[in-house]
């Protein structure tokens, strides 16, 4: 397959956009209550078996999620879900199953829950509809075992996929760490595959394979809080956080989640967006965006319910400046 370069450098400003409007959640409390009371608007469609996918970081690793967050969450809404993972493409500390648990009990995961390494026991596939890089994706075994699914995102920086949202702790985090990762990896490029734009829409449809399996029932949390341009992967490499806290956004759109949460970051102050935005574009991480739209998983335009302020609804095209003043 030809591999055709797109503009995933550029920022499509809000009134480029066309087609239909999701609902974006928004709070500024950036705690275990703030997540909870996020999902209490977006958790309708979930029941049954529940997955909670979200990075658990690398031994030590400063800016993931802390782990004392998600237990407060778990306890007060998912008392009976099961936190997800898969282990890594590259060699470290989460590359083997027991490397993998003894990364979770250094940072904090076995004191409260046990974590479902989805590919320990081997790997399934699952379709992929309407791609142009694959027909299937291979993940975890374990994945078909749950109902639904709950997206948990650190939102931040990424060395290859320029930003970190839910689309990539989906279409990195559920592919399995030999055979799917290896697919989203391999291709043009270095001995670590792909680049730019292709890696962009490799992601995406790995991504799209696991979110049409569960349909409705799954739902996207983007925590924006210690957004450095390194990926938790990197763990204590991480470089400096530069980019201010914003808040906590949900939706049942994984498009929109995302989207809202790259605008956010480009409606800063210059001296504050810099970094990550440069992360972005030299990555050409914008291609997760406009590619997710292509394929049909959303909607890159949306309504802001700011729900610290009476659930304000915020719909002008650069209305994410209104939640963001204190970093004009």
């Amino acid at each position: 397959m030809a591999f055709q370069i797109k503009d995933g450098q550029r920022y499509i400003p809000y009134e480029e956009r066309t087609g239909n409007e999701s609902i974006v959640y928004f709070t500024r409390d950036i705690s275990p209550a703030g997540i909870i009371k996020i999902y209490e608007r977006i958790k309708s469609t979930i029941s049954g078996k529940v997955a909670l996918k979200l990075h658990t970081g690398e031994p030590n690793g400063p800016n993931f999620t802390p782990a004392a967050w998600v237990k407060e969450f778990m306890e007060k809404e998912l008392p009976d879900a099961t936190i997800i993972e898969t282990n890594t493409y590259y060699q470290g500390d989460r590359y083997t199953t027991e490397q993998h648990r003894e990364t979770l009990k250094i940072n904090g995961w076995t004191d409260f829950t046990t974590v479902d390494i989805t590919d320990e026991e081997g790997t399934t596939m699952l379709p992929v509809e309407g791609g142009k890089w694959f027909t299937e994706m291979s993940v975890g075994s374990h994945l078909p075992n749950y109902d639904s699914m709950v997206v948990l995102t650190h939102f931040k920086g990424h060395a290859k996929g320029g930003f970190g949202g839910s689309n990539k702790n989906i279409g990195i985090g559920c592919a399995d760490g030999r055979i799917g990762k290896g697919m989203i990896h391999a291709g043009h490029g270095s001995d670590w595959g792909v680049v730019e734009e292709e890696l962009m829409e490799k992601i995406s449809e790995s991504t799209k394979a696991t979110i049409d399996y569960f349909g409705k029932k799954v739902t996207y949390i983007n925590v924006m809080r210690n957004m450095s341009v390194s990926c938790d992967c990197e763990g204590v490499g991480a470089a400096p956080v530069t980019t201010p806290n914003v808040g906590i956004l949900g939706s049942v759109d994984i498009l929109a989640a995302d989207q809202a949460s790259v605008d956010m970051i480009a409606a800063m102050a210059p001296n504050f967006r810099h970094d990550l935005i440069e992360r972005i574009q030299t990555r050409h991480g914008y291609r997760q965006l406009s590619y997710m739209k292509e394929l049909g998983m959303g909607n890159n335009r949306y309504i802001l319910i700011d729900i610290d302020n009476d659930d304000q609804r915020i719909v002008a095209a650069d209305a994410v400046k209104d939640v963001v003043p204190f970093v004009r």
